[in-house]
């Protein structure tokens, strides 16, 4: 049966009123899939994440050292900002330790270099800028885990761009 011209043009935009609904429902679709739901989006906590870095392969753990350490300085940030100097001295020195170790695997295993050096360097910075806030007196111990954090920086840098060629 042959269709007139009136009737596919109404035809025609009934196609296209479908094409549009289903791409409008596949874009819904697609935005549901790619929000992050309550379940999936839990973190595991500090004490999990240190659990799975000995259990985590030896190209694994830089990163998830660096996790440790960027978490417990926003745990240090919170306290400094609170004028909890005490409290803060914790998560300080799991920043450095976990920088520290972070470095050495990277350097160990040869992946991860760069990101842990920026890493340590935006700690390094977040760090310098609580430095300038704080009372002189309770200075000291940041201080220390800021030159800590930049010996970090320095050997990562030198692990990566060896003097004397390949």
């Amino acid at each position: 049966m042959r269709r007139r011209g009136s009737d596919l043009g109404v035809w025609s935009m009934g196609l296209r009123c479908r094409f549009r609904v289903c791409a409008v429902a596949a874009v819904a679709a697609l935005v549901a899939a790619l929000t992050p739901s309550p379940a999936r989006g839990i973190e595991p906590t500090i004490e999990e994440l240190k659990a799975r870095v000995s259990s985590a392969g030896i190209g694994d753990r830089p990163h998830l050292c660096v996790q440790i350490a960027q978490r417990q300085l926003a745990e240090a940030d919170k306290d400094f900002t609170a004028a909890e100097i005490e409290k803060a001295q914790a998560p300080l020195v799991d920043v450095v330790a976990y920088s520290e170790l972070a470095r050495d695997y990277a350097i160990q295993s040869h992946k991860y270099e760069k990101q842990t050096e920026i890493a340590v360097r935006g700690m390094t910075r977040k760090l310098t800028d609580v430095l300038h806030t704080l009372p002189h007196d309770d200075q000291a111990p940041l201080q220390d885990a800021i030159n800590r954090l930049q010996r970090v920086r320095d050997d990562l840098l030198a692990a990566m761009f060896k003097k004397g060629g390949k």
